[in-house]
């Protein structure tokens, strides 16, 4: 009886443990999963907008974005409120004509009266980080 008992708990815990490995395999496969690319779309590839730009605080290096990655401020990326995910857009400082090409990663910014955040080295391509802010004209790439 005993080993009966004993044999059915062998048993389960080896199906057990079958079921908790493939789980694993599968989150671990899922966790590799490329993100999805953004494709051109007509109607985004004349948008273009006029305004103020500012950069990612030190504070949310490394934090994750909406896109699901971390933030790197030492990478060419920016948050945008309304683009999708994945946009390639080129932002043009107004006054000194310097662009820099990024791609949205994030959401934001939640400040009143600005249209993108940079992350610091996008930021410094087109401007002095000691500004804060500049005017920019941002058009979306293919």
């Amino acid at each position: 009886m005993i080993r009966r008992i004993l044999k059915r708990l062998l048993a389960h815990l080896r199906l057990s443990a079958a079921l908790a490995v493939s789980l694993v395999l599968v989150l671990n496969l899922h966790g590799c999963a490329r993100l999805p690319q953004h494709e051109a779309r007509p109607d985004l590839v004349a948008h273009k907008e006029t305004g103020m730009a500012s950069y990612y605080s030190a504070k949310f290096h490394r934090r994750k974005t909406a896109s699901g990655e971390p933030l790197n401020n030492y990478a060419l990326t920016a948050a945008h409120k309304t683009l999708p995910i994945g946009s390639k857009v080129v932002v043009r400082n107004i006054n000194n004509g310097k662009s820099v090409t990024v791609r949205i990663t994030d959401r934001g910014p939640f400040v009143k009266g600005r249209i993108i955040d940079l992350t610091q080295v996008a930021f410094s391509r087109i401007a002095s980080l000691d500004k804060g802010v500049a005017k920019v004209e941002v058009s979306v790439v293919d």
